[in-house]
């Protein structure tokens, strides 16, 4: 049975133009368990990871908000606490849709912590993106009453940024690894996993998001899994994206998705950390490969059929 991490893109836990509520964000998953459900059922042994940005974000606005009737609680915790938000739906939706299919198999997730390096240059340089969008007038009011750091994202509008250091460790791994031995399907290192640093032997939390791209690919090296599966709003990657000239790739090698990056083919804020992620997998050991397709085409894509494979 071969091992598959698959990362979970935004799209597949809220859709545009819906609300941001649990309500909302219970009933897109219910639809994303689908199709995960279709990947255990094609016998995967299947691990699944996922992010958090715009969860969050709105997180933080909430303890904010608040804080003159309750204390806010730092940025680590409610990373915690979105982990922990979007598992609890995640679990329940794959283990109503396997019910539903008459399977026994359990489902749990790890609140997971991960460590990352104290000194990584991203805590001076923040690009992740958190949040929800915010127009030109906005982001300038929050830069100057709030201090945040505020960017344009991709032409989609302007968000807050925090600093996204790279994932050195996966703390509970070994937990993670017993449960896939029980044969758990296991929801792990959400967000990117929590960051933490590690001080005189003791773990500490600090305000920042760990890719979940990168977290996934940690993830799954740590597992030898088979598979990186990245899942996103695009079926294939492409070259000269949103250009008259667009290219549709449907395999790459490492070294030409090393070329690609060189060239500036892809974007920092959504398809270059999947990229990344996508090569050092598929570099690390032979025989590995790394997948980019949609949520739809997810069975299609681990088939060959369908999606980006980037390999050795």
């Amino acid at each position: 049975m071969k091992k598959v991490v698959v990362a979970l893109g935004g799209n597949a836990l809220q859709e545009s133009g819906k609300p941001a509520t649990a309500e909302a964000q219970l009933e897109v998953v219910e639809k994303t368990t689908e199709h995960i459900a279709d990947l255990i059922e094609g016998d995967y042994n299947v691990v699944i990871a996922h992010g958090n940005g715009p969860q969050v974000g709105r997180i933080v606005i909430q303890n904010e908000v608040a804080d003159s009737v309750t204390p806010a609680m730092p940025f680590d915790v409610c990373g915690a606490m979105s982990q922990g938000m979007i598992g609890y739906h995640i679990q329940q939706a794959i283990k109503n849709e396997l019910v539903k299919r008459n399977s026994s198999k359990p489902v749990a997730t790890v609140v997971t912590q991960v460590v990352v390096d104290k000194a990584d240059p991203a805590f001076t340089n923040p690009t992740k993106p958190i949040g929800p969008f915010y127009t030109e007038e906005e982001a300038e009011k929050l830069k100057k009453e709030k201090g945040y750091d505020i960017v344009e994202d991709a032409g989609r509008g302007f968000r807050r940024v925090v600093a996204s250091p790279k994932p050195v460790e996966i703390v509970e791994i070994d937990s993670v690894k017993s449960l896939i031995d029980a044969g758990t399907v296991v929801i792990t290192v959400g967000g990117g996993g929590i960051p933490v640093v590690k001080e005189e032997g003791k773990l500490r939390g600090v305000p920042a998001v760990i890719d979940k791209d990168l977290a996934s690919e940690k993830l799954a090296e740590d597992l030898d899994a088979d598979m990186l599966l990245i899942l996103t709003a695009v079926d294939k990657v492409a070259l000269n994206f949103g250009k008259p000239n667009q290219v549709n790739v449907d395999k790459m090698s490492v070294e030409e998705a090393k070329k690609y990056i060189e060239e500036g083919h892809f974007a920092k804020g959504s398809m270059l950390p999947k990229i990344e992620a996508a090569v050092e997998f598929a570099e690390s050991k032979e025989g590995r490969v790394a997948i980019i397709s949609t949520l739809d085409n997810c069975l299609e894509a681990i088939k060959g059929n369908k999606g980006t494979r980037i390999y050795k």
